[in-house]
């Protein structure tokens, strides 16, 4: 938890600097929770003026942007001015904080099959991990997950055209049922799009906005 408050810190310090107006505009967003806010009118040159690499991220009621402000091996934290974070591993969410209904962990029984990467799965690939809920002393409950392919589609994300592999993710733990989706590379398995069931009560989109894969600084 003290590497989140710092990660967040220092994030949020360094998106606000100069007072960015997509920045700006995701913080309004990420606020505008209770009434669902206008989507954000994004441009390339906006997303290109800021020094980090960044995603939209979408919920049922809030819009905005997120920079990448540190990596630590294959674990991203992602940091939005109004505060909230997410930590994603392989494009996998496995973490948020300060999005209501929040995930507090994952782990894998097992590889994971985010990091042997979606693309090369066969059909009907099966695994299961386990999550923590905030609140409830809701901790270890079992997801179980299968993996269809569905074919090639094509998403246009800003000023770009990308034809992406759509993976599917058949999702289970006790009532609970969802249907991930994800839009890779099939070249190398980089998830480009997603539209992940986190709880039942939190479900992101998440679109890289600068998918050039870079570093984090």
């Amino acid at each position: 938890m003290n590497t989140l408050k710092i990660a967040a810190g220092v994030g949020v310090a360094c998106l606000l600097a100069g007072c960015n107006p997509l920045m700006q505009a995701s913080l309004d967003t990420f606020k505008a929770a209770v009434v669902g806010p206008a989507p954000l009118a994004l441009t390339r040159a906006q997303v290109d003026a800021v020094p980090f690499p960044q995603i939209k991220v979408t919920t049922v009621s809030s819009e905005g942007v997120m920079a990448l402000i540190r990596q630590r091996g294959d674990l991203q934290f992602w940091v939005a001015s109004g505060k909230q974070v997410l930590l994603l591993r392989n494009g996998l969410v496995v973490r948020t904080v300060g999005l209501g209904a929040d995930l507090d962990g994952t782990r894998w029984q097992g590889q994971s099959p985010f990091q042997q990467g979606l693309h090369r799965l066969p059909q009907g690939y099966r695994s299961t991990r386990q999550i923590d809920l905030v609140g409830g002393y809701q901790l270890g409950i079992d997801v179980t997950s299968r993996i269809t392919r569905k074919g090639i589609e094509t998403l246009e994300i800003l000023d770009k055209t990308y034809a992406l592999l759509r993976v599917d993710e058949d999702i289970e733990a006790g009532d609970f049922r969802a249907r991930n989706r994800y839009w890779v590379d099939p070249n190398d398995g980089f998830i480009v799009q997603s539209e992940q069931h986190l709880t039942p009560r939190l479900t992101l989109t998440i679109t890289q906005l600068q998918p050039t894969r870079k570093d984090a600084p």
